[in-house]
């Protein structure tokens, strides 16, 4: 794995983003073609975010090809397993430990965010860390070391996902720190919420672009700290 410094690696897990198959509950409004813009610009920004957070390695674990949107600096693993959760934990094996994993449907995404991720991860005690997102899933996982049972039985994509996340963690005896909740990029409502607290983003843009845009009386989502 490349070396960046700090004692923990950063992944991304992501889908090539491709017309047809990426963001389609954005369908409608927007076009395939459309949803394909906005999931490509929330993994370069997710990407950005990456690459300018030290750690000691930054790994893309991609389900495609890569494409140009990747930064230089990644080591580009493919995805293993047939569901989400056996990816999950086949990243974090292929990776090594300790690893914070993010996905790319939070492109709010801050270098702060991520490292105060990997400062609780270090922390004396802990043996993950979680940050959730509004509609019941999680927007990261952080392990000490790679461990197939963290995600073992648990229902992904589910109003289910975090609660039964946090009690499976709990179970293996590892102690949680939480990270700031966000709002992850399913709808075309939290799309919108999203651009407006990331409207400097490349996310945010290619919303603008795509007609779509966020209300102007909609209220605008967490701030990404």
């Amino acid at each position: 794995m490349t070396a960046h410094g700090g004692c923990a690696a950063l992944i991304v897990i992501a889908k090539a983003p491709a017309p047809g198959r990426s963001k389609t509950r954005l369908c409608p409004p927007c076009t395939p073609v459309q949803a394909a813009a906005l999931a490509e610009a929330a993994l370069r920004d997710t990407l950005a975010a990456v690459a300018a957070t030290p750690c000691r390695a930054r790994v893309l674990a991609l389900d495609g090809e890569p494409g140009p949107w990747l930064p230089a600096g990644f080591d580009v693993i493919a995805q293993r397993g047939t569901g989400l959760a056996q990816r999950l934990a086949a990243a974090f094996e292929d990776t090594g430990g300790p690893a914070l994993l993010v996905a790319m449907d939070t492109p709010q995404l801050t270098p702060a965010l991520l490292a105060a991720g990997l400062a609780r991860l270090g922390s004396r005690g802990v043996g993950a860390v979680l940050g959730p997102t509004r509609d019941a899933g999680y927007w990261a996982i952080g392990l000490r070391r790679p461990d197939r049972a963290v995600f073992a039985g648990v229902p992904m994509s589910s109003p289910l996902t975090l609660c039964t996340q946090r009690a499976r963690l709990g179970a293996l005896g590892l102690r949680v720190a939480e990270l700031p909740q966000l709002t992850d990029v399913d709808t075309i409502a939290a799309a919108r919420l999203v651009a407006r607290s990331a409207s400097g983003s490349l996310f945010a843009a290619a919303l603008r672009a795509s007609g779509h845009a966020a209300d102007e009386h909609q209220p605008v989502a967490e701030a990404a700290a």
